[in-house]
């Protein structure tokens, strides 16, 4: 049985705005040796499922600097310390970055971004009968195109690589799940 690894130390290593990296020494449960690894300390995030009245996904373009590509991508971003909840941070990042808002809005998933090097989770929350009601909101390191895709189309845009950011696609399998059987998706 796997076993947790205990930490015998921990130190900060760097801090770079959105992120603090913080070097942890920990003894492995089966060999006994120490071990040093580097953790990504970043705030928790929020992906949001919006469907629109016409069962469309409010969708927004936008260029993504790590990997220098214009991504197709589902509303989302960092949960502020002024949030009081994942919801809530998905509700305020819905209407800043598109001015949609809709009912409903539950979270229904929940993943480890990269268990092996960050310490934070993704919620994804999903919100119905969404309405353009509001004009956006942008920071002003953020330049977005809004738009909406057919629920019918988000498989062939996963498939053909138009969709290529990994939480929007693990979003969109939390729908599917969603979709199939609603009541299982409690998060």
């Amino acid at each position: 049985m796997i076993q947790p690894w205990k930490k015998l130390s921990s130190k900060h290593a760097g801090d770079f705005r959105i992120f603090t990296i913080r070097s942890d020494v920990k003894i492995s449960p089966r060999t006994s040796r120490e071990h040093d690894f580097y953790v990504i300390d970043a705030v928790n995030w929020v992906n949001v499922l919006a469907i629109t009245t016409e069962k469309e996904l409010v969708m927004v373009e936008q260029f993504r600097h790590g990997s220098e590509t214009v991504e197709l991508e589902i509303p989302g971003g960092m949960i502020d310390k002024e949030d009081v909840s994942p919801l809530e941070a998905g509700l305020r990042e819905l209407k800043e970055e598109t001015g949609y808002e809709g009912v409903n809005g539950r979270i229904i998933g929940k993943v480890y971004p990269n268990p092996a090097i960050m310490s934070n989770t993704c919620y994804t929350v999903l919100v119905e009968n969404c309405v353009k009601k509001h004009e956006i909101s942008l920071d002003s390191g953020e330049d977005l195109l809004t738009m909406t895709v057919p629920l019918g189309q988000l498989d062939d845009l996963v498939r053909s690589g138009k969709i290529g950011h990994s939480l929007v696609a693990v979003a969109l399998y939390h729908l599917d799940l969603w979709r199939r059987k609603p009541e299982s998706m409690i998060i």
